[in-house]
This record gives C-alpha cells, sequence and structure tokens, in this order.
C-alpha cells in the first residue's frame, strides 16, 4: 500500500496502515554547528520505495507490537519513537491504539528508519483520532520533519528547513548496509571541519538523469570520510556498487547507494551483491517523487 492510499480512519473492528519509507541523503553538507552542539546541513534528501510498515487498530491502551527481518532489538516501549510519536501527538490525553510495526529496516543505518516511523506513526494515528498534526514534530528528532514528505527536498539547518523541490529524473536506488554499528555523534565528532561549503543556493532543474548525476558528482557527503575510517567496510559497500552512475553512503552510515536509470538494472546489481554479500542488508527501489 502506498502513502496515498492509506485506508480511512479506523473504526471498531478495522485496521488503517502507513508506510514509512526509507529516507536518503543524496548529499550532505556540514555548514556549521550551533552553540548547543547541534550541527547544521545542507541536504538533498529523497524518500524510496522500499520501507517498514505501520498498522492501527482501535484498542483502550496505546502499546506497540513489531514483526518482520528487522524485529530483533526493536524496543517496544518509550524508547520506540512509533510511541513517543503517539504521545506527542496524544499530548495527554490518554487515548488508546494497538499499533503493530512490520520491520524491515535496519536500524541506525543513516537512512531514517525510526524517523520514518515515527512520521508514520504521526500521520496513521492523526486519522485515527481526527487530530491535526502538531508544530512541534521536530523535537522528536531532526529527521521526522523530512520523513513527513514524498517527493524531494532540500533539508537545512538542524533538519527544520525544508524546501520542496521539482520532481527528479526518473531512477532507482540499490542500498547496501554492511550491518555495522556507525553512532551518528561519533561521526560527527570525527570530522575535522563542521564548517564546510553549502550546497549551490539555486539548485538547477535537472533535464535527465545524467544532468541530475553530474550535479550530484559536485556534491559531498561530509561525513563519508569518517565513518569509513571507523567502519572500512563501508568502502567495499561503496565499491560493490562499481557498476552506478553514482555511489555514495547516506547520511552518517553505514548505508550507501547506488544510482541505476532502470528498475532492471538496480535489481541485478542488488542480486548480485545479494549472491556475494549474503550476511548484507541490500534493497533495490524507485526513487519517489521523480
Amino acid at each position: 500500500m502506498s502513502r496515498s492510499e492509506v485506508a480511512a480512519p479506523a473504526g471498531p473492528g478495522d485496521a488503517a496502515s502507513r508506510m514509512a519509507w526509507a529516507k536518503i541523503n543524496l548529499t550532505l553538507h556540514c555548514t556549521g554547528q550551533r552553540a548547543d552542539g547541534y550541527h547544521l546541513l545542507d541536504s538533498l534528501v529523497v524518500r524510496v520505495g522500499v520501507g517498514d510498515a505501520l498498522y492501527v487498530t482501535p484498542d483502550e491502551d496505546l502499546s506497540l507490537t513489531v514483526c518482520g527481518p528487522r524485529a530483533e532489538g526493536v524496543p517496544t516501549d518509550a524508547r520506540n519513537l512509533v510511541l513517543r510519536a503517539a504521545e506527542l501527538l496524544d499530548a495527554g490525553a490518554g487515548r488508546g491504539a494497538a499499533l503493530h510495526l512490520e520491520k524491515h529496516l535496519p536500524a541506525a543505518a543513516g537512512i531514517g528508519g525510526g524517523s520514518a516511523d515515527a512520521a508514520a506513526a504521526l500521520e496513521l494515528l492523526a486519522l485515527h483520532w481526527g487530530f491535526a498534526l502538531p508544530k512541534d514534530i521536530a523535537r522528536l528528532g531532526a529527521d521526522v520533519p523530512v520523513c513527513l514528505s514524498q517527493g524531494p527536498q532540500r533539508m537545512q539547518g538542524v533538519g527544520e528547513i525544508l524546501t520542496p523541490l521539482p520532481p527528479l529524473p526518473t531512477c532507482h536506488l540499490v542500498l547496501v548496509n554492511p550491518g555495522v554499528d556507525v553512532p551518528t555523534p561519533a561521526v560527527f565528532s570525527a570530522l575535522s571541519d563542521k564548517n564546510q561549503p553549502p550546497m549551490p543556493e539555486v539548485i538547477p532543474p535537472f533535464v535527465n538523469l545524467a544532468d541530475f548525476v553530474d550535479f550530484l558528482r559536485l556534491q559531498r557527503n561530509d561525513l563519508a570520510a569518517p565513518a569509513i575510517a571507523r567502519e572500512p567496510v563501508i568502502a567495499s559497500c561503496l565499491e560493490a556498487l562499481h557498476d552506478a552512475a553514482l555511489a555514495r553512503m547516506s547520511g552518517s552510515g553505514a548505508t550507501c547507494f547506488g544510482i541505476y536509470a532502470t528498475a532492471a538494472e538496480a535489481e541485478a546489481t542488488a542480486n548480485r551483491i545479494s549472491v556475494a554479500a549474503p550476511n548484507w542488508w541490500v534493497a533495490a527501489a524507485p526513487v519517489m517523487g521523480a
């Protein structure tokens, strides 16, 4: 079910669902650091068609259960952003709902899995309870606001400044994660220069995929070098994407992406890497809003 095909608000005995699509930082420029320690970013962010699924059914109490291939170790208490998002929306009113998360995205992988789950919870429960979304969504995490969007966005500040971009040329990504833990604070701390140049003030329109890739090649992920220094296997992921139009790390890692023109090309590469590295998480998915 796509985000545009979400069921109507759940009534007694009914269920509604929402997809939590992965978030990919095609670029990530670190442009400064605030006095409170938060880093300033300039990033071109897209959502891709692979993600977790969240379901809700009516209940008197608020609860969360988790299943799926990536369910192991996922908390079902207040440590989970899904429940924190529900509590933010509920604002102490004591409303209930039985939430069930089907987990497919790896955790702490630089693709916004937890933030996407939180955004899906906000949207789903806003329908379920008949609420408007709260204004202080960013308190759940810097990536949550961008995970409420479907099309490409320029994300600036600490994640709160979002500028929608025109549709991008049609393309597909192969996502590769080697299963290593790359803590975001540690990667930012290892970044020697936190005042790097931003992207161009105006992001130009892109006539075709080659035009778009040429633009991306001139941009950066400033966190890639410290992440690779911490976990060299990330470089192996990039090497595995050698046939991509462009390969780069997303966010603070360890997930890397490769850009491909067609679904067939992306699926072929994903299959090749899965066979060569069966312990890695690999997925092929279209870029949404392209």
